[in-house]
């Protein structure tokens, strides 16, 4: 990212910004496994079809998801794989710190935090 514009680092914001959502991130590993119509993502991630739909058209927009018409379906696919070297990138990062707290907090002889509780 050195010496990059402004309006450079406008669009890498902006492409951040479409992973910064926990609903896309869903859908991004939806589409990982395989391709899929709105209608399946909105019942997997348990949302409208609306709702699904505004945030395809900003993967979209962003280059993450592509959009291929087959009959009265719009079915969807992902349009640049390396999103998922980055995001394996990120994942592993958050479990070495996590790995790291956890060593830290037994050094001292502190049980873990409780995660929620299980029904």
């Amino acid at each position: 990212m050195e010496d990059l514009p402004d309006e450079a680092l406008e669009q890498v914001a902006a492409y951040f910004q479409a992973l910064s959502e926990p609903t896309r991130l869903r859908i991004l590993n939806l589409l990982r496994r395989q391709e899929r119509s709105v209608g399946e993502l909105a019942q997997l991630c348990g949302y409208s079809s609306a709702n699904i739909s505004r945030h395809l058209a900003l993967l979209t927009q962003r280059g993450l998801v592509a959009r291929e018409t087959r009959g009265n379906s719009a079915i969807y696919s992902i349009a640049d794989a390396s999103i998922y070297a980055l995001c394996d990138l990120v994942c592993d990062n958050i479990a070495r710190t996590l790995d790291r707290k956890a060593e830290s907090r037994a050094a001292f002889g502190r049980p873990p935090p409780k995660g929620p509780k299980k029904p």
